[in-house]
């Protein structure tokens, strides 16, 4: 099952800094496993990030395989996250919320928390 994670960038450098992302935490599951179904699902996470950023801020959405039958709302350890979508630089308070993240690997959260 993939799940989307949203969150910020002080939020994921708590979660890569704990090596994991704590239970409860919101996600968001696609309805299907189709481009289409995970897209919305992409989307959907991306409005809830922006519902976390106080102020101008990056939209960061982590996406995480879980095993089939894990808890969906326990803790998600970082080795079953697959990518992290994220903007490139802090949006206006009023921008675009249509606007496309981009995609980073795993092997770029440091960068992506490091600015």
């Amino acid at each position: 099952m993939r799940v989307y994670l949203p969150t910020t960038l002080t939020g994921l450098a708590a979660w890569h800094a704990a090596g994991e992302v704590p239970a409860g935490t919101d996600r968001v599951v696609a309805p299907d496993e189709t481009e289409e179904g995970e897209y919305a699902a992409l989307l959907g996470a991306a409005d809830a990030s922006t519902a976390l950023l106080a102020g101008p801020g990056r939209r960061v959405v982590v996406v995480a395989e879980l095993a089939d039958g894990a808890p969906s709302d326990g803790p998600v350890p970082l080795k079953r996250v697959v990518a992290v979508h994220a903007d490139t630089e802090d949006r206006p308070v009023d921008a675009d919320p249509d606007e496309d993240l981009a995609w980073f690997a795993t092997q770029e959260i440091e960068f992506l928390i490091s600015g």
